[in-house]
């Protein structure tokens, strides 16, 4: 469904470039959960965007190879992309509350959709379309709120909303961009739940972004680590979790609250922050913050090594991580 090859994209505009996105390679197949993981600026939305199409031109330079469903992204004409955006691929935003037009009902912003895309849809057909839509992902009194506006609805109703909108043209590639964000715990499993359960039943292939790697654990069949624009470690859920080979995701791992309390230590945190995406080191970009960095890890890229079938990761160090893995994640 998805092939990402060498994806490069830098943004210009300031006094220097900012490459947000270097060199990334990325399969998912029809009917896959695949999650990005990684802290805030590590390339995960912009890495989303991208499979739309959705930064502004003039501004961006993106490089590589991006095929969704047998099309070149980056080749597409303007006509062609308006088809393609809803139809093939479609997108849940992290802030419905800023996605959702505020001077329209959402049911009139469901409705445009599906007519936009389904030239044959009547009015009333494509009411029914979303009234259906809204009864999926269990809005209650679905009829009442196709009619509120987006500041009228709960921060969760406003992203079963917006999953219903984004399902709304049927469409083969679902993007969720951190869609649990802002939501207290108990929502944000529900929505969780939803999106699998959806997914399952409708053969979606869906990238999934999260801060939260114990919720990539819980939808994903497949988790990508990025930092600093790169992927970093790649494999099964089960395999990435159980034996994590990058000293970043090591890290991620145990600074997991959850995991920390049920092993009754301190919470740990990753020192340091991330590097300046317009200046880049020549070597491993984790490497000032890594506590197994050596002098070859910062004077060039390390290689991708391949630790097992689907299993991979970008350090020359992955032996010695392996004896600073946690030995359980709860």
């Amino acid at each position: 469904m998805v092939r990402l090859r060498d994806l490069s994209v830098t943004f210009s505009g300031g006094r220097k470039p900012v490459h947000a996105v270097s060199g990334v390679s990325l399969e998912v197949q029809r009917g896959e959960v695949v999650a990005l993981i990684g802290e805030s600026g590590s390339g995960k939305s912009v890495t989303m965007r991208t499979l739309l199409r959705l930064h502004p031109e003039r501004r961006t330079r993106m490089g590589g190879q991006v095929q969704v469903a047998g099309r070149d992204v980056l080749a597409m004409p303007a006509r062609e992309l308006d088809d393609f955006r809803g139809k093939v691929a479609s997108m849940i935003f992290q802030e419905p509350l800023l996605a959702l037009d505020p001077v329209y009902s959402v049911g009139a912003q469901i409705v445009e959709s599906i007519r936009r895309h389904e030239k044959k849809a009547t009015a009333a057909e494509a009411h029914q379309r979303a009234l259906a839509l809204f009864e999926r992902v269990r809005i209650p009194s679905p009829e009442r709120r196709l009619a509120a506006y987006p500041h009228e609805m709960s921060g969760g109703m406003r992203q079963r909303a917006m999953i219903a909108l984004a399902l709304a043209c049927k469409p083969q590639l679902l993007l969720a961009d951190e869609p649990t964000t802002a939501l207290d715990a108990t929502v944000q499993i529900q929505i969780l739940l939803l999106l699998r359960e959806l997914q399952r039943d409708l053969g979606l292939s869906v990238i999934f972004v999260t801060h939260d790697i114990g919720a990539a654990v819980e939808v994903a069949d497949r988790i990508a680590v990025m930092y600093a624009g790169r992927i970093v470690e790649e494999g099964t859920a089960r395999e990435l979790i159980r034996s994590p080979r990058h000293p970043y995701t090591i890290a991620l791992l145990k600074s997991r609250a959850h995991g920390a309390l049920a092993r009754g230590a301190r919470l740990e945190t990753i020192g340091g922050a991330p590097p300046d995406l317009s200046a880049l080191p020549p070597g491993c970009a984790f490497a000032e913050r890594c506590a197994l960095a050596t002098d070859a890890c910062r004077a060039a890229q390390p290689p991708v090594v391949e630790l097992a079938p689907n299993h991979r990761a970008r350090c020359i160090h992955t032996e010695a991580a392996a004896a600073i893995a946690p030995t359980l994640v709860a």
